[in-house]
């Protein structure tokens, strides 16, 4: 059974499983869906080929600022091919404005560039990976307890200047607060970078992962399983911030995606 805790609202939870194709018929910006398929469909959205589990579970990702609907091409075991439509619901982005950062952080000169460049390359491969494994269905778990201090999709204001919108929901406490895994996984990347100071990357598979970004400490390496809510890193005021707090970000391959609607009170 589908677990309730990677969704919403009940509306998005699946049923029915004599259906070719169980999903619902809206999303929103930032978005997932989990939904159910037959044996033996393919699946592609707008152009992507879906992983489809054995039991017939795949994932949807929509980005920030996708427009206002999503065409999915679903193919049947006998190769006849048919379009699900799906909407995706427009949402409003806040602005936050954050002042006192190093101007470094801000305008990194021409040798900390060459560094970000290198930076997120490495990210992006991470991002990339396209695993079979089903930690998805686990259901998305908090990963520390604090003060929620910034959103995801809010347009930055850094030192007065415009800058990419924020891609993670932030949850500030003291240094050496502990961080848990949000699903089980495999840890794919861990490292020390530019802007997100210590960092991990876990893969739950079917193109879906977690970022846990601005560490004191990392508790585990690259390649180690981890399961859901083990404790992996310590909070801590690595990279470009103000103040100790944990970036989490959830990722569908290229795609930041919201993680709050998705976690519980």
């Amino acid at each position: 059974m589908l677990r309730r805790a990677l969704f919403a609202t009940p509306a998005l939870l699946l049923a029915a499983p004599a259906r070719a194709l169980d999903l619902p018929a809206e999303a929103s910006q930032g978005g997932l869906l989990l939904g159910q398929g037959a044996q033996g469909l393919r699946l592609s959205l707008e152009g992507r080929a879906i992983r489809v589990a054995p039991g017939g579970e795949f994932i949807l990702g929509f980005g920030r600022d996708h427009g206002p609907e999503a065409v999915l091409t679903v193919t049947d075991a006998n190769g006849r091919a048919s379009q699900r439509r799906i909407a995706v619901r427009p949402r409003e982005w806040d602005v936050q404005r954050i002042q006192g950062l190093p101007p470094a952080q801000v305008s990194p000169d021409p040798a900390a560039m060459a560094r970000i460049t290198a930076e997120r390359q490495r990210l992006a491969a991470a991002r990339a990976t396209d695993s079979a494994r089903t930690g998805f269905l686990a259901g998305l778990g908090w990963p520390a307890r604090g003060r929620i201090s910034g959103v995801y999709g809010s347009q930055r204001i850094l030192n007065g200047e415009p800058r990419a919108p924020h891609f993670g929901l932030d949850i500030a406490a003291p240094v050496g607060t502990p961080i848990h895994a949000a699903m089980p996984g495999r840890v794919m990347l861990a490292g020390d970078f530019f802007f997100f100071g210590k960092l991990l990357v876990i893969d739950h598979g079917h193109g879906l992962h977690t970022l846990y970004a601005h560490l004191s400490a990392q508790h585990v390496s690259e390649g180690a399983d981890v399961a859901k809510g083990q404790h992996i890193a310590a909070m801590g005021a690595t990279g470009r911030v103000t103040g100790p707090h944990l970036h989490f970000s959830l990722g569908w391959y290229g795609i930041w995606l919201d993680p709050q609607p998705l976690l519980g009170a």
